[in-house]
């Protein structure tokens, strides 16, 4: 099964870091980093708010347990978001070059 990963990051350098970590172990085929997104959330005891980086990760869930020992290794928040979606479906040229990318 394919999936979509959404992991925020605190800033360029650590989106970057997992970013190339994903895909240089062929975790991740493809990492889109969205750049200052607002997040509102509650932590803590207290509403919160701060400016992330947003990774879209595309892979398969058989590698989402390796994924999230590099994001949480990577990564400076005690919680992480790291939050996976089904893909379910797509374009058979792109599943098949995620395959490739994967191997």
């Amino acid at each position: 099964m394919y999936i979509v990963v959404l992991v925020t990051a605190v800033n360029k350098p650590e989106a970057e870091r997992i970013s190339k970590a994903l895909i240089k172990q062929k975790l991740a085929a493809c990492v889109n980093v969205i750049p200052k997104i607002s997040s509102l959330f509650f932590w803590e005891g207290k509403v919160s708010r701060t400016q992330e980086y947003l990774l879209i990760i595309k892979s398969k869930k058989i590698k989402f347990p390796a994924i999230v020992r590099v994001v949480k290794s990577e990564h400076r928040y005690k919680v992480p978001e790291i939050i996976a979606l089904p893909i379910i479906s797509g374009d058979k040229n792109y599943l098949r070059w995620m395959d490739a990318a994967l191997r």
